[in-house]
């Protein structure tokens, strides 16, 4: 018999999954800022400060439509586009949709099937960009190795 608390903390759950993806696609976009400003060539803090500050500022739709730019893979943006739905209805209308639901034993268990539902939908787009960024970071390798070295 699901309670009010096992509620709450599904939603704990999918709103943590909506900030590791935030996090993720933030550290795709400083990845891309490294490269394209040759941070591992040159430091420039000021800059690398300032980079820093604006991905943190970005929301997660901006941040998603950021890395559409560089990263325009329908597969991914399609996934990316669902989280976001699903983060935004968990953050301004999860409780409202379900209103009075929360008082009964046959509500709260339709509340966790919905918090499930949309944490499974951020948690896909998450593990998408997380393999993305593993490519990167295995691409990146390869052309260490190419060139005569490899990260220790």
């Amino acid at each position: 018999m699901p309670t009010l608390i096992d509620v709450y903390a599904k939603f704990g759950f999918a709103a943590e999954a909506a900030q590791l993806l935030e996090t993720e696609l933030g550290n795709l976009l400083l990845s891309e800022a490294i490269g394209l400003h040759g941070f591992r060539k040159t430091q420039n803090k000021a800059l690398a400060k300032k980079i820093l500050g604006e991905i943190d500022r970005k929301t997660l739709g901006q941040l998603i439509q950021a890395l559409k730019k560089n990263q325009p893979d329908e597969k991914l943006q399609e996934l990316l586009a669902l989280a976001l739905s699903e983060r935004n209805r968990l953050n301004h209308s999860f409780y409202r949709q379900h209103n009075l639901r929360r008082n009964s034993e046959e509500g709260r268990m339709l509340m966790l099937a919905d918090l499930e539902v949309i944490h499974e939908r951020i948690l896909t787009a998450y593990a998408a960009a997380s393999q993305l960024a593993d490519i990167e970071t295995a691409e990146e390798a390869l052309l260490q190795a190419q060139s005569g070295h490899l990260p220790l």
